[in-house]
């Protein structure tokens, strides 16, 4: 029997945990690990620290509860704040690891980390990753190979939805035996530590939920079966105020919390039970498109970071730091924008139709390099995804999978999604309290 550490990354569940399954099943001792990487927490070339204080206090609470749903399997959690490949020697050779088990990562700095990693194991170590984060499974696709996803959404979701089949939820493992938990193992670090100084929710803000497993499928069970409003999704999609105006799992999916597998799952029970429409439909057709940005990266690799983006355009971008700052601001020409971007330096969260549009003004209107942007929202958003993230960058810019390559005109959209202005006097104007 193998003994072995999970090293979790954007897979904080217990549930449709592949590598967290493989490992229980093949093992005699499990430890899980998760980096709080300083790298994570430092400023990028654009000038924003890669992760904020949103979603690091989101991560913390998902931590948090990922070590408390481990410990009822008997399973400790060990929480790093040193770069991986300085402490994963120490670890192989204090509990004599056999196997490490991690979720597969494609992106450049994930593929560094496990590198230096690999690099510093003992050879006796295998490494074993597997994809888990997708709808469609990477295996069951129907293109011959990556390089054949279509560059067109619209291909891509027909051809998945004629000839794939979702595979099954990975059930939660068997306990283990209680020895196998490690005694004293250390406290979290708080977000003061993490370099961040702690905060209440904005009252207003559309995202008032805490990360974590548990919380994720709380919200799940509220939305789908305890309100129904799965049964409205298309319908209310594109509102801006309020909890109930989208399903708000884009946090969970990203850090892996829930996985899209279960969801679709739950999605088909409730049409079973409730009600089948154009509307459950439409939930299915969103995780579609975050599985068509990672195929996307899977294709493209860093393409999806450069300028030019995957269609190599050649632009002349600005990068003037007046600009940059008034669009942060909010102090633009347009109130629509500026209302969104306040709503996310308050919560970390903007709508979809809300990220559409000052996207589209910074990239097409202020033209300023797009990178910029999306440099912006993976520093402030809680559900920053990288795939869904740059993906859409680019395809707001006119750089990446949009065959129209179109550009929003802001007042109508304002006028048509916020008619009575209620959602730009909740953001402009200034609070009281």
């Amino acid at each position: 029997m193998e003994k072995s550490i999970v090293w979790f990354r954007n897979d904080l569940r217990i549930e449709d945990n592949k590598s967290l399954s493989e490992a229980c099943k093949n093992s005699e001792l499990v430890i899980g690990v998760y980096f709080l990487d300083p790298e994570a927490f430092k400023v990028g070339k654009f000038g924003f620290k890669k992760t904020g204080k949103f979603r690091a206090k989101f991560l913390l609470e998902s931590l948090q509860e990922l070590r408390d749903n481990l410990k009822k399997l008997n399973i400790s959690l060990l929480v790093s704040r040193h770069k991986p490949a300085s402490k994963f020697a120490e670890l192989a050779e204090r509990f004599k690891i056999t196997s490490l088990y991690l979720q597969k990562e494609w992106t450049q700095e994930e593929i560094n980390a496990l590198k230096k990693v690999s690099s510093i194991l003992p050879d006796l170590v295998n490494v074993k990753a597997h994809y888990n984060q997708f709808l469609y499974h990477p295996e069951d696709i129907p293109f011959a190979a990556f390089q054949k996803i279509p560059q067109v959404f619209t291909e891509f979701r027909k051809k998945c939805e004629k000839y794939v089949e979702v595979r099954t939820v990975i059930p939660i493992p068997e306990k283990f035996p209680k020895e196998n938990l490690l005694s004293n193992v250390p406290k979290l670090p708080t977000l003061n530590e993490l370099g961040f100084e702690d905060f209440e929710t904005d009252p207003r803000s559309a995202f008032p939920f805490k990360g974590g497993e548990n919380q994720a499928k709380n919200r799940l069970k509220h939305y789908f079966w305890e309100t129904k409003k799965l049964a409205f999704y298309k319908k209310t999609r594109n509102g801006l105020l309020g909890t109930d105006y989208s399903s708000k799992f884009s946090p969970w999916l990203a850090n892996g919390s829930i996985s899209p597998t279960l969801i679709y799952r739950e999605v088909k029970k409730f049409e079973a039970e409730v009600t089948k429409n154009e509307d459950t439909y439409w939930l299915v057709f969103e995780l579609l498109w975050r599985d068509f940005f990672k195929y996307i990266s899977l294709k493209h690799g860093n393409e999806i970071f450069k300028v030019g983006g995957i269609l190599k355009k050649k632009y002349s971008w600005g990068n003037d730091e007046h600009i940059k700052n008034s669009w942060i601001q909010g102090k633009t020409t347009e109130d629509f924008v500026n209302a969104n971007m306040k709503e996310l330096a308050q919560t970390g969260f903007m709508s979809n139709r809300g990220r559409q549009n000052v996207c589209s003004f910074w990239s097409k209107e202020l033209q300023q390099d797009w990178r910029i942007g999306a440099a912006y929202f993976e520093s402030m958003l809680i559900d920053y995804d990288v795939h869904s993230n740059w993906g859409n960058w680019m395809y707001m810019s006119g750089v990446g999978n949009d065959p129209r390559d179109r550009k929003f005109n802001i007042k109508s959209q304002a006028e048509r999604y916020d008619p009575a202005g209620k959602y730009q006097q909740t953001w402009l104007q200034e609070r009281l309290f």
